[in-house]
């Protein structure tokens, strides 16, 4: 049973969730295209580095300036679509019941990593503003403090994500009772 955290199918349902997991949805969607962005991007810099011989910094730097956003943003939608690491062996064997217990300690403790990787970061993220970093390297790309920026905005949605899904397997196991 592929567990994805999808409406369960015995009908929780729940309008927060609803609400919480299309705008992880619409910005999954939108991190998609940035997946293209980066495959474009890298033959570009493939096509100059050997039919032309040149290789800018800057394109080379921008394709990790959006591998970042890509990653962070992308986590939450992995999440929600049940695309994440899971040990599997394990959890296909429980009842359901057991399956919507793990996963809601699951999204609990998701909930308060994630806000306490967004509290440490961002001062992390204030520091790299105020002092307007950039790249070190000739010819690269200034203000990576937004680059930055996408640490607590990568986790943040995965909160939102992870509480989405900790109602629904709360609603479940409520109903249960």
């Amino acid at each position: 049973m592929k567990h994805d955290g999808q409406k369960p199918e015995d009908g929780v349902y729940s309008p927060i969730s609803d609400v919480l997991e299309s705008v992880i949805d619409w910005i999954g969607r939108g991190t998609a295209w940035l997946c293209l962005g980066m495959v474009v991007l890298v033959a570009i810099n493939v096509i100059l580095r050997y039919l032309f011989r040149i290789g800018p910094v800057s394109l080379q730097e921008l394709e990790w300036h959006l591998m970042s956003p890509i990653a962070l943003m992308g986590m939450s939608y992995a999440l929600r679509h049940g695309d994440h690491v899971r040990v599997d062996i394990f959890f296909e064997r429980f009842g359901r019941t057991l399956q919507e217990f793990v996963d809601l300690m699951a999204a609990i403790v998701t909930v308060i990593i994630a806000i306490v990787i967004v509290n440490l970061s961002l001062g992390f993220v204030q520091q790299a503003y105020a002092i307007g970093e950039g790249s070190p390297d000739p010819g690269g790309l200034p203000y990576r403090f937004l680059l930055r920026a996408f640490i607590p905005l990568g986790f943040a949605l995965l909160a939102v994500q992870a509480f989405a899904q900790a109602i629904r397997h709360g609603l479940y196991l409520r109903q249960r009772r």
